[in-house]
């Protein structure tokens, strides 16, 4: 799918059909191009694109938009991290750390349950088998919105997406789960929603771990059965029991 701002292509990403405008909203919120629901006058397709795999993003007018840092606008390929990115420190310096470290927190046992809520919602796994998920979840532990794709930085974007198109950012109270592992790029994407907490079924890159931990947030990895790894911000996972194996790591 090609996203345009303003009639250029910034992007062109593989992705699963459906939510593009999500998948518009947040690839352009990660990228520090849009912060708020008031920035996007409309997201609507092309009509003179029969695929559906063209959108233009109408801004408005006050938005400035700094093409030329736009550095993935020629290809960004749905399963790797930091695709067109020309340095980490580019990534690092977009947005402010998390100032309160002790918000928000959440107790083990519902943190626990949270990946079988994600595996109930995910109806396009169960006739696939071969897409990822990220879901939204409040600290009590309601599901707000799940995504799947192919990719899951895209499935993360739409997530995010969602989130600015009904205007419910920052997302400081929420939870981010990630059905495979987290990566820099998934980090920073929750960064720039604001998500303080983010969850996966699976392990963390080392350079998560690092942006975890240089930005206040709080990393959860391999969250399945009865256990998890806590790879930063220990201090927001409360009411952890000696049945609940936890680690952290060095």
């Amino acid at each position: 799918m090609e996203i345009r701002v303003r009639g250029r292509a910034v992007s062109v990403t593989m992705r699963t059909p459906g939510h593009e405008d999500e998948l518009a909203a947040g690839f352009l919120l990660t990228e520090a191009i849009i912060h708020r629901r008031s920035d996007v006058l409309r997201i609507e397709p092309c009509d003179r694109n029969e695929y559906g795999n063209l959108v233009n993003v109408l801004l408005a007018p006050d938005v400035p938009v700094d093409f030329a840092r736009l550095t993935r606008h020629v290809f960004a390929a749905s399963s790797c991290g930091l695709c067109g990115k020309a340095t980490i420190e580019s990534i690092r310096e977009r947005f402010d750390p998390i100032a309160d470290p002790a918000i928000p927190t959440i107790d083990a046992k519902i943190l626990l349950k949270l990946p079988d809520l994600m595996r109930q919602a995910q109806s396009q796994f169960d006739e696939t088998g071969g897409l990822n998920a990220a879901a939204l979840f409040s600290t009590q532990g309601q599901l707000i919105v799940l995504r799947e794709d192919v990719g899951r930085h895209n499935a993360v974007d739409k997530i995010l997406g969602y989130a600015l198109l009904h205007d419910l950012l920052p997302l400081a109270n929420h939870i981010l789960l990630v059905s495979g592992r987290s990566s820099f790029e998934i980090m920073q994407k929750a960064l720039a929603g604001g998500i303080r907490i983010l969850a996966a079924v699976s392990a963390p890159s080392s350079l998560a771990v690092d942006f975890a931990r240089e930005n206040g947030q709080t990393l959860v990895g391999f969250l399945r059965g009865n256990r998890m790894n806590i790879y930063a911000g220990r201090q927001r996972v409360i009411g952890i029991r000696a049945d609940i194996p936890s680690r952290l790591p060095r």
